[in-house]
């Protein structure tokens, strides 16, 4: 019976044990329950209360006021500088250089003489060509007052007509000897003015490409002249501008021509202005452009052949646009459109309003369809946006929002009450080993 008794007491001191364990592991279904309901105000705070009851915030955005201004229409392109005309000089006979009469990168005129190639070998075959028209001019003043004596003689019927015929043919045989005799006279001289080489146009004259000393011909360079003055800008603008600027060049060929601006590399200073001066004649396939050209004056040499400009074409004037920022502009599947803030009757909400795009630079959208002067848009904080989305409009002159800034208070106590509700969850965790151990 001892035995027995013992085995008893044993099986219910394990049975208590186990179900000790079992209570200390398994709180009570009203603990359990109490705790997610403790814990849902302030998870009602934090990030997910936009999916709540109380998620219906408005989202805080920077608004812009419609206005109306006359936009010029502004067309912008990267341009390269070329000389209005490129000319290397050459000399036009063969010969020896002595002399190189420019200094390199000067400004020359148009005649102004730049070098000189030795000028007596033309000087004697002139020489010679002269002492043979004159020979051939005795000849022919010989030759006619032979005739004349012939047609004296044939008068009195004392020589035959034969021998006045042979004659006045002569006559005429030195006649076009002597013409010839003219002409070679003329080359020669031509040669000999060709020793001196001059400045066939005004311009920029390079780097000197032969010395004097040496012997050069037809086809030797001496230097590139490049006229700068007017200087030229090509650039070119995609095709689906091309007919707004050829109806506006076309409409206005009779009064003025487009006005064009040169500006540097780092788009900060205006070079020149100018005018466009033509339009090339077909688009390019490869990139879908057209090459223009503007004409510069370039008075003051600000412009250089070959140097890389920003070029800005004022085509037309859009009258009375409504203006925009750029940023409050988006484009969709069916176009541009804005989020136009209008009233609501728990505050402000957004509609996707589509407008119509006159012209846009880096900075303005002109709206020529879609918009009224007053009207309001959101230019920021558009990516939380969407039809009929409720907004608070933030005041731009502050740099921290007020709501947001209370809103972020409210997320640290809440981060603050976890910390201790865990700190708390962890005491009571403990306690309870504690005496599962006594």
């Amino acid at each position: 019976m001892s035995n027995k008794k013992a085995l008893l007491n044993t099986a219910i001191g394990l049975i208590v044990v186990g179900l000790a364990i079992w209570f200390w592991k398994h709180p009570r279904a009203d603990q359990a329950a109490a705790t997610p309901q403790a814990e849902a105000p302030a998870g009602g705070r934090h990030g997910h209360g936009h999916h709540g009851p109380g998620g219906d915030k408005p989202t805080p955005v920077t608004a812009a006021t419609v206005t109306v201004a006359d936009i010029p229409v502004t067309h912008t392109a990267l341009g390269t500088v070329i000389p209005s005309a490129v000319v290397t000089v050459t000399s036009r006979v063969a010969g020896q250089l002595i002399q190189v009469a420019f200094q390199e990168g000067q400004l020359v005129k148009q005649g102004q003489l730049l070098a000189k190639i030795d000028p007596r070998p033309f000087e004697t075959a002139l020489g010679q060509i002269q002492g043979q028209a004159a020979r051939d001019q005795a000849l022919l003043k010989n030759s006619q007052i032979d005739l004349e004596r012939y047609k004296t003689l044939q008068a009195q019927d004392s020589i035959a007509s034969q021998q006045v015929d042979s004659q006045a043919s002569l006559v005429q045989q030195y006649q076009g000897t002597v013409q010839g005799d003219k002409a070679s006279v003329e080359n020669a001289k031509l040669q000999l003015s060709f020793t001196n080489i001059t400045a066939p146009i005004s311009g920029r004259i390079g780097l000197r490409q032969v010395d004097s000393g040496n012997n050069i011909d037809t086809t030797t360079p001496i230097a590139v002249i490049n006229a700068i003055h007017p200087i030229h800008v090509v650039f070119t603008l995609p095709e689906d501008r091309i007919t707004r600027v050829v109806a506006q060049s076309q409409s206005n060929a009779g009064l003025h021509k487009l006005k064009v601006e040169a500006w540097d590399k780092g788009n900060t200073r205006r070079l020149a202005t100018g005018v466009l001066e033509s339009i090339d004649n077909q688009i390019d396939t490869t990139s879908g452009t057209l090459k223009l050209k503007a004409a510069f004056t370039n008075e003051d040499d600000h412009l250089f052949p070959n140097q890389f400009v920003n070029v800005k074409l004022f085509s037309e004037t859009i009258p009375h646009a409504s203006v925009i920022p750029l940023n409050a502009l988006q484009q969709g599947p069916e176009g541009a459109f804005v989020y136009k803030i209008v009233a609501d009757s728990k505050g402000e909400k957004v509609v996707l309003q589509a407008v119509t795009v006159g012209h846009s630079d880096a900075e303005i959208a002109a709206i020529t369809k879609g918009l009224q002067p007053g009207d309001r848009v959101v230019s920021s904080g558009i990516d939380k946006l969407k039809q009929d989305a409720k907004v608070r409009v933030k005041d731009p002159n502050h740099a921290v929002d007020p709501a947001e800034q209370a809103g972020d208070s409210g997320a640290g106590d809440h981060t603050n009450g976890d910390a201790n509700g865990q700190a708390d969850g962890q005491g009571r965790k403990h306690r309870r080993s504690a005496a599962a151990g006594a």
